[in-house]
């Protein structure tokens, strides 16, 4: 937009439809016909003519560069902040999940202890039953195996006290015969003797 000397006075237009009290009460620079007035108006409106200019063609092309290089700036500030906030939420869920794959891997581990100590207790609980078993065993035949020698020893050994309680008796003992009748006492249940 050029600003001519015909924008600048119909610009001013309205600044001249003001009321005729603020004229007439003597404020100056509301009398346009005044010469001083309006020179006043035209160097104005020139040197606003020539900073504008200026400043359009120098000033603020830097200030338009440094606000656009700003707002890039800001927005990949923004961008690298949203990436890293994407990125940060990834390793969060990342981490939730190790954790809860740590944590189920744990109580497997534990569950997979507890069947092993399990099966190992229970490996020597029937270890340690059959070698009872086995000791039982041998000692039930070491019993039955002295049961049966005293068994047959209990002849010779009933025959020699019946000998030598008769010997102290009597005085006299026929071995033989006691021998004989002990046995015969044996087999028939001790009904005879």
């Amino acid at each position: 937009m050029r600003l001519t000397p015909r924008f600048l006075l119909s610009a001013a237009a309205p600044l001249a439809a003001l009321p005729g009290r603020a004229v007439a009460e003597g404020m100056p620079q509301l009398h346009f016909k005044d010469p001083l007035l309006q020179g006043q108006v035209v160097w104005g409106a020139i040197i606003f003519v020539i900073f504008y200019l200026l400043l359009s063609r120098s000033a603020l092309p830097r200030v338009a560069r440094v606000l656009k290089s700003r707002e890039e700036r800001i927005q990949n500030d923004l961008d690298l902040a949203r990436r890293a906030k994407k990125d940060a939420d990834k390793a969060q869920q990342e981490l939730c999940a190790a954790r809860e794959q740590a944590s189920e891997n744990a109580r497997m581990d534990v569950q997979n202890i507890r069947e092993a100590t399990k099966k190992a207790a229970q490996a020597q609980a029937d270890e340690t039953s059959a070698r009872l078993e086995e000791n039982i065993r041998k000692a039930e035949a070491k019993i039955a195996l002295s049961r049966n020698e005293a068994l047959s020893h209990l002849n010779d050994i009933a025959s020699q006290t019946a000998v030598t309680l008769t010997e102290r008796f009597i005085g006299v003992a026929d071995p033989q015969a006691i021998s004989v009748a002990v046995e015969r006492a044996q087999t028939t249940g001790g009904e005879h003797v």
